[in-house]
Order: C-alpha cells, then structure tokens, then sequence
C-alpha cells in the first residue's frame, strides 16, 4: 500500500478506471487520502439489474448524497443500468442533469421500470449540450424533444425500444444533429405512437432500422447521400410507405425485410459493395460495384432468384449461402438451369461458401452448376450436418463433378447435431 500511496493523484485515478466503479468507490475506506479520489473518476457505470432492493436503495441513496459531489471537471461516460419498483423518474433525471453540468460526453440509459408505468422523461438541456458525442437510451424512455435543440458534437446516437412523444421527435431530433455518424433505430414492439420514421442525415455514415412485427408503422423515409453502412430490419407484414433515396456510397448493406417495397429499397443500394440479403429480388437492377453477396436460402427464397442476383453482379467474386439463426431453412425450390451463365461465373467468382447445405437435389445441383462453370474459382466451402447428409455421400457427389477451375479446392465440413 505504502508504494501506491506514494503515486500522484492522477496516476492513481487511472489505475481506479480499470476496475468497475463500484470496487473504486470502495477503496475510499482505505485511508483518508483515497476517501475522496474515486470523485475523481472521468468515466462512472452504476448496475442496479441483479442487486437485492436492499443493496439497491442504498445505491440509489449513495448516489443522491454523493453524486452533486463529484469533482472530475469532465466525465467522459455516464452508464447506468436501471431496474427496481424503488426507483423513481425524478431521481434518474436529477443524475442525468449532474452529469451534463460536467461536459458530459457519452451517456448510456438502460431502463427498464417496475411497474412498466413509470418511464422517465429525460431533462430538457440534455438537447443542448454541447459536449455530447455519444448518446444510448434503451427502454422505458420517453423520448420528449423540446422545441430548442442543439447537439453540435453528437456523433453516436442509439435509440432502442424508446416512446416517441409526438410523431415529428425524432425528425427534430435529427435535424439539430449536424455532424451524426451512427444511427441505430430498434422500434418498440407495441405501445409506441410513432407511425412515421424519416431520417434525412446528409453526414450519416451508418443507419440500423429495425421494425419489428408489432409496430403500428405507416411507412418510412431514408435521405442519406453519404451513407457507407446501411442494415435495414423489417418484420412488419402490414402494408406501409418506403421512400429511400440513393446511396451513391454504400458499402455494405444488409437487408431482411418484406416483399412489399423491396423493389424502392433495391434501387436505393445498387451502388453497394457487400450486401446480405433475405428477401425476394426481382430482376431490373444491376449491381456494378457488388463484390461480396450474402444470401438467406429460408423463407420461400428459391434458386431461380439466386441466380438473378448472379445475373445482376458482373464483377462478384465471393457468394455465401446461409440460413439466419432465427430462421427456419426450408431448402431451396426447383430451378431452371439459366440460359445464358452469369457474368460473374466466367469472369471474377473466386469464393463460393454453403453453410447449410442440406443435400438435397435442388442444392446439389445449384453447387454442381457453378463448379461446373466458375472459371476463376478458387475455394468451395460446403458445410452440412450429419442428420442432413453423410459426409462420404457429399463428398463422393461433388468431388465427382465437373471443374471449369482446374485450381479450385473443394472443402467440405460435416457437423454433428448437439
């Protein structure tokens, strides 16, 4: 203790931000000098998910003595993880708004009210701080945007399961946030009286969407020319409005989402370079740029629309087949063997990659296809499990076909049912 003691303060601050706050605080019993250094700690995570009522008052507690106390000039993360019927909304907004008063730059709200009636309605000059670069709220949040906002260094922002007080919080929201980066947008599943999403974020890089099933959406509205990440999740099946102008930049794209606007929605991410797809697609799109294609083989997605996909992507050199975790596989439909052979097959596929292959004759013949005509092909990654297919019946099948690439190497793994 003696070599410690003899640190400076601020050395000493740091070796506290390695440990979880609450063993910091704890190390302000150790002697008269440590009593007062954890209120010195620019980063704070408070956890009340999992403490018995009676340790979690006596945090909420510890935190309304001492928390108006803390000394850093700057705190860098404000974390708090929310859960007790002894919890109150004005004690969560009264740590939100001593937190700001210290340039504030990152805070966290995990909140989760017991009983479900009790959501917090966060202070209104959290909407003008400018300090704040980071800003993730999940929960039982109100989210209630005044008419003055401004949040000029706000570069992260997550909303996940949140209450929207009017339909225009969010645009507003928006708006005011001229250098946002990151947004992630998780719908609530019921209760949520959004019914329109419009995102227009001329300096968004990466946008996530999730709609989920029970979300009474009217329809959506995506404006942003600068995007390089785009993952868009639609479990809604009710009839709704898609309006998404182009990405000239996009990078990357992941897709999962219903028929009735995949053809407004395809037409926005032709310029992308790695897409992961489980929808249907139509034909009339080509993909100049695609390079890297995912394809989700559940949910009635048939061979014929594979191809269509190939027939599109003239310069693709890596295609993956797979079935998503929360999906059922449903194999693959019968298919008619094209007429003319892809582009890409002839001219720059090197990777072709089956996660779960079943074996069936459809599958088998799709792989026995493109073995037989990808020129530049380099790997044929084929995955199956036992229940599905023998490992000795998949490789007799395969290995026995046809190669247009005299190099290409063929694996096949073969996995065991838990």
């Amino acid at each position: 203790m003696d070599r410690i003691s003899g640190l400076s303060d601020e050395l000493l601050v740091k070796i506290l931000l390695l440990v979880p706050t609450k063993v910091a605080v704890s190390t302000s019993i150790l002697s008269k000098r440590w009593e007062c250094l954890w209120m010195w700690l620019p980063k704070l995570k408070y956890d009340f998910r999992g403490c018995p009522e009676p340790e979690g008052k006596r945090l909420l507690l510890f935190l309304d003595r001492n928390l108006p106390l803390h000394r850093a000039p700057v705190i860098e993360s404000f974390r708090l993880e929310l859960y007790g019927s002894y919890l109150t909304p004005e004690n969560v907004k009264m740590w939100v708004v001593i937190a700001l008063s210290h340039c504030l730059r990152e805070l966290d709200i995990l909140y989760e009210s017991y009983p479900p009636s009790k959501p917090i309605v966060l202070p209104s000059n959290l909407f003008t701080c400018k300090s704040l670069s980071v800003l993730k709220l999940d929960g039982d949040i109100i989210l209630d945007v005044p008419r003055m906002v401004s949040l000029p260094s706000l570069k992260t922002l997550q909303l996940q399961s949140v209450t929207y007080s009017k339909d225009e919080t969010l645009q507003r929201l928006l708006y005011n946030c001229p250098v946002l980066e990151d947004l992630m947008l998780h719908l609530r599943d019921y209760g949520d009286t959004m019914q329109k999403v419009t995102v227009v974020v001329p300096s968004l890089l990466s946008l996530l969407l999730c709609i989920p099933y029970g979300h009474d959406i009217q329809g959506f509205v995506i404006d942003t020319p600068n995007l390089k990440y785009f993952k868009l999740v639609d479990d809604n099946d009710k009839s709704h409005y898609c309006l998404i102008e182009h990405m000239p930049n996009l990078i990357e794209a992941h897709l999962d989402v219903s028929l009735t606007h995949i053809k407004s929605l395809i037409g926005s991410i032709t310029s992308v370079k790695r897409l992961t797809i489980c929808s249907r697609f139509d034909e009339g799109f080509v993909f100049n740029r695609l390079e890297h294609l995912k394809v989700c083989i559940c949910n009635d997605h048939s061979s014929n629309q594979l191809f269509r996909l190939l027939k599109s992507s003239s310069i693709l050199q890596e295609l993956n087949l797979f079935s998503m975790e929360d999906h059922e596989p449903q194999g693959m439909d019968d298919w008619n063997e094209p007429s003319t052979v892809p582009e890409c097959l002839l001219s720059s596929l090197q990777t072709l990659s089956w996660s779960t292959y079943t074996g069936e004759p459809q599958e088998r013949d799709i792989v026995v296809y493109i073995l037989k005509h990808a020129l530049h092909l380099k790997t044929a990654r084929i995955k199956s499990y036992e229940s599905a297919v023998p490992k000795f019946d998949m490789l007799k099948e395969l290995s026995l076909s046809s190669r247009a690439s005299a190099s290409c190497k063929l694996i096949f793994e073969c996995a065991s049912e838990d």
